[in-house]
């Protein structure tokens, strides 16, 4: 029933942040465990006996990043200037075509089989220095791809002996499937893997001892030779990340959102058990998609009729819409956590991935009235009420009680093919074992450009 939660594949076994993927939700919720993870405490006074650090008007006060080292940096708008274009320009705030400097002839591997001969342009960040060594990037990009037009997302970078890496894919996209009309099928792409570094889906994973001192992202603007169509460019950007290798984390402190509870609709995947299992098993495993399809509806964006027309049946078609237009057709699944944000862009909104260190970090965010989708996993029985485990599971927190527990949107619905059971409230300290410690604390940023972003409560290194 899971989509794996988006966590990308490793190559190495044995417990760490990152669950290791195959099984689905249902077969977890049948064993009772979804591999070997670590129990949340069991002991649970609540967090309201924590130590509350306050700046001026009762916001959490600066703190330091701890061992938690994440920052996104992101380019759009004008910041787009900032990078280098080799036959392109900025213009109406996007980046596009204008005179290609070379041609490309790709197969798509799912496909024909035939080459198809693209025109080609490029933007290339300046190099971004972190203020830690990264071992982690996720990159995410806001883009249009109209009319057979794609791009090709990579980045490289800097190690502690000074050399420059050679460049990784991190994902090839296009709004539309070929049969609507889309350039390719949108993927990932395996077989990167070097004695520095390997790309899990959509993860670039440096191996110890090695650490990059810095990136470059790179996006490959494409569309078929001689077409005066482009893709455009609107925002780029990547989370870099070094963190500790944990089981547990202590509970956070409470933020400013106690008592808040956002409007986020509620839509189950179970009702779309069954519905089109060539991607991605079907409902079962759209739990990123449903969670993502929430938020759009939540900010009034979307599919409109003419698009859903497809679906059938026609419950909640935005769910199946929405994983059809996510799917990675490498990675066999609708979670990959970049294509769901690219898809989410596509309506007009800034959407993106990072990495957040501690609910309290959240609770800014819903503070601001912007819902957070995480990325979680845990065994059967180490969150109270959910009912099941997973390898990997995406939900969308939207609120906080009074003393600081997590009321969340549940695609998984407590295993009931019913919206009424999505909205549920977990305990602050289960939930964020479920989720710091085995994704990173990945999640998912979307919002209209309207509402802003809070000020991060780590100036000195911003996650968002």
């Amino acid at each position: 029933m899971a989509d794996r939660g988006g966590v990308p594949r490793p190559q190495t076994t044995g417990l760490s942040r990152r669950a290791v993927l195959g099984s689905g939700l249902a077969a977890a919720s049948a064993l009772g465990v979804a591999g070997s993870l670590a129990s949340a405490p069991a002991a649970y006074a609540g967090p309201s006996g924590h130590e509350r650090r306050r700046g001026p008007g009762g916001r959490p006060g600066p703190a330091g990043p701890g061992e938690h080292h994440t920052q996104f940096t992101r380019f759009s708008d004008d910041a787009l200037r900032r990078g280098s274009m080799q036959g392109a320009v900025l213009r109406d705030e996007g980046v596009r075509i204008s005179r290609p400097t070379s041609t490309r002839d790709h197969v798509d591997p799912f496909g024909s089989g035939v080459a198809i001969s693209y025109d080609e342009a490029s933007w290339t960040s300046p190099v971004v220095r972190t203020p830690f060594d990264l071992t982690e990037l996720i990159a995410s990009w806001n883009v249009e791809t109209p009319d057979q037009t794609w791009v090709e997302v990579l980045v490289r970078g800097t190690d502690e002996a000074g050399t420059r890496s050679g460049w990784y894919v991190l994902g090839r996209w296009c709004a539309e499937d070929p049969a609507d009309g889309g350039a390719i099928h949108r993927t990932s792409v395996d077989g990167q893997k070097s004695d520095l570094a390997n790309v899990w889906t959509d993860t670039l994973h440096l191996y110890d001892p090695h650490r990059l001192h810095d990136y470059q992202l790179q996006v490959n603007l494409l569309r078929p030779r001689g077409s005066r169509q482009t893709p455009v460019l609107r925002m780029i950007g990547a989370v870099a990340s070094r963190l500790p290798d944990e089981t547990t984390v202590a509970v956070s402190p409470l933020g400013r959102a106690a008592g808040r509870t956002l409007d986020v609709p509620t839509l189950s995947q179970e009702v779309h058990v069954g519905h089109y299992p060539q991607w991605d098993n079907g409902g079962e495993a759209w739990c990123s998609a449903t969670s993502t399809a929430m938020v759009l509806r939540y900010w009034g964006a979307g599919p409109g009729p003419a698009d859903l027309a497809w679906v059938t049946p026609p419950v909640d078609a935005e769910v199946d819409f929405a994983a059809r237009s996510i799917f990675d057709y490498t990675y066999d699944g609708a979670g990959n956590w970049p294509f769901n944000t690219a898809y989410a862009g596509r309506y007009g909104l800034e959407a993106f991935v990072t990495r957040l260190r501690s609910l309290t970090e959240a609770e800014e965010l819903v503070r601001a009235g912007i819902p957070v989708i995480i990325s979680v996993s845990f065994a059967k029985g180490e969150l109270d009420g959910a009912g099941y485990g997973t390898s990997g599971h995406l939900m969308v927190v939207v609120g906080f009680t009074t003393s600081g527990d997590v009321v969340v949107n549940d695609p998984a619905s407590h295993l009931i093919k019913d919206n009424g059971q999505v909205r549920t409230t977990y305990r602050r300290d289960q939930l964020e074992n479920a989720w710091v410690p085995h994704s990173g604390g990945t999640a998912y940023v979307v919002h209209p450009l309207r509402v802003s972003l809070p000020r991060p409560l780590v100036p000195s290194e911003p996650n968002w």
